[in-house]
């Protein structure tokens, strides 16, 4: 049988403990944080290029909250990945579900590589090594976890025990799996050398896992089948049932299969590790930001505009102002466009308190940034008062919003950049630079972009309401629902 490695992007998640940078509805895999240009979705999706030419490949599949659809889409885009089949959950289940609407929508001899997208792989060449090395294994049934080589006593990853060495040290049976361990623990662990970071990346064939899962999880597994037989499917995205999958058990793939497996005889998964030395980091949060990072002779991580004064051992990050410090050490700064953050960075992990507590006061910080990301582009509202908004708006080519109303405001748009397609009411024409149009309340409008150049505009709203849900919505290329309040 031939088999051919199929990459499986887990793009869940909203990484709270990387506030005030990453939100909900634009979380930490969609970001550009270590400083290459590439988001941490578009670095996963190209981590297998140059990969050995013998194992062959398909386009990946990529699991994603549905609210990130057009985000996951526009970013394989840009990154050259073609091809790609994405998955939308209807709501977070961890790993193990997501993983098994993977297995069931890929070809049936795929040899599944489950990456999330929050980590960094610092030296690809190495986890192509290791790479290589788990196929081997995962087509002959066997399921494959990748454990990194430990440096220091960690108390935030569990561990991974080795067992019988084979393929001559490059891979080890699994005899154990150990929980986050106390400090005294974790140093025994790291003397001892038999013990490996649990990484959170798999490789295992898919008939293999949903063999796995039926035995081990047949509830889970039953809930994603049907989910899938009653899905939907629009542009390049496969929608499992709402309903049915709201039925789905919610664990990660270690506690609902891969720990069982190595006291599992019967079920004939093997268990196995191969160690990985490959500079990797999952990045939870700002104090790993800050170790993958290049520091300074203080040992400070800069972003952006940043200057530090007798500062030591510290995190500046700027979006959008100068960001400086005098006589610090061991504290994260971090400045966007709306919020401050100041921590200890031994308390980095604690950041999400902030976003609990957020959340409790139905602050739209908690989940949302002033500059709002939508399928056509994107818009920031960057004044507002008293019967009044403006916003600066930012279509890609060829894009287009819905054709929409308001029952609560007037707008004025302003071309700064670009050519704008403008239907207001009866008319459609073209506007170009320092040209305008008013949009009375109550109009059908629509603005579109229908030039190879991003069209910038500032728009300025004039009424008695701003909110996003003052939009009836007539047509929309982007399936979303009409003749209702809506997004933008």
């Amino acid at each position: 049988m031939t088999f051919s490695l199929t990459p499986v992007i887990l793009c869940g998640g909203s990484g709270t403990r990387l506030w005030p940078l990453s939100r909900e509805a634009f979380p930490k895999q969609f970001l550009a944080l270590t400083g290459d240009g590439d988001s941490m979705l578009q670095a996963t999706a190209k981590r297998l290029d140059g990969l050995d030419s013998q194992i062959p490949q398909t386009a990946p599949i990529v699991v994603c909250n549905s609210e990130h659809r057009f985000l996951a889409a526009q970013q394989l885009h840009e990154a050259g990945v073609e091809g790609a089949k994405l998955v939308l959950e209807p709501a977070g289940r961890n790993t193990a579900p997501a993983l098994t609407l993977a297995a069931l929508v890929a070809d049936p001899n795929a040899v599944l590589l489950a990456m999330p997208a929050d980590h960094v792989m610092e030296n690809l060449a190495r986890l192509h090594v290791a790479v290589a090395t788990a196929w081997s294994l995962a087509k002959e049934g066997a399921m494959v976890t990748f454990g990194i080589v430990a440096n220091r006593p960690e108390t935030g990853y569990g561990y991974i025990q080795k067992g019988e060495a084979m393929q001559g040290g490059a891979a080890f049976a699994i005899q154990n799996f150990a929980e986050k361990p106390a400090l005294e623990v974790a140093e025994s662990y790291l003397e001892s050398g038999q013990y490996l970071w649990n990484s959170g990346l798999f490789m295992v064939r898919a008939d293999q896992w949903i063999k796995a899962m039926a035995a081990l999880q047949p509830e889970m597994l039953n809930a994603c089948q049907n989910a899938l037989d009653r899905s939907s499917r629009d542009l390049d995205f496969i929608r499992p049932d709402s309903e049915a999958f709201s039925t789905c058990p919610a664990d990660s793939i270690d506690y609902a299969v891969m720990e069982h497996l190595p006291r599992n005889r019967e079920l004939n998964v093997p268990a196995r590790v191969v160690p990985l030395d490959a500079g990797w980091s999952d990045l939870g949060a700002w104090d790993a930001l800050w170790d993958v990072l290049p520091r300074d002779g203080h040992g400070n991580a800069h972003s952006g505009q940043t200057l530090a004064i007798d500062t030591k051992d510290s995190l500046l990050f700027s979006e959008t102002c100068l960001v400086a410090t005098v006589g610090l050490e061991n504290i994260v700064v971090v400045e966007t466009a709306d919020a401050i953050l100041v921590a200890d960075k031994r308390r980095t992990q604690d950041v999400k308190k902030i976003v609990g507590e957020l959340k409790a006061q139905k602050r739209v910080l908690a989940s949302s940034h002033r500059k709002v990301h939508r399928p056509w582009g994107w818009y920031d509202s960057i004044d507002s008062g008293e019967r009044f908004q403006v916003k600066r708006i930012v279509v890609n080519p060829g894009a287009k919003l819905s054709l929409q109303m308001h029952h609560h405001r007037a707008e004025h748009w302003v071309v700064v950049k670009g050519t704008a397609e403008v239907t207001n009411g009866t008319r459609t024409f073209l506007l170009g630079e320092n040209e305008s149009t008013f949009i009375p309340l109550g109009h059908v409008h629509r603005l579109a972009n229908p030039g190879k150049l991003p069209l910038e505009i500032i728009e300025i709203q004039s009424g008695s309401y701003f909110g996003e849900d003052d939009i009836v919505r007539f047509e929309d290329t982007y399936g979303r629902a009409l003749m209702a309040k809506a997004e933008q």
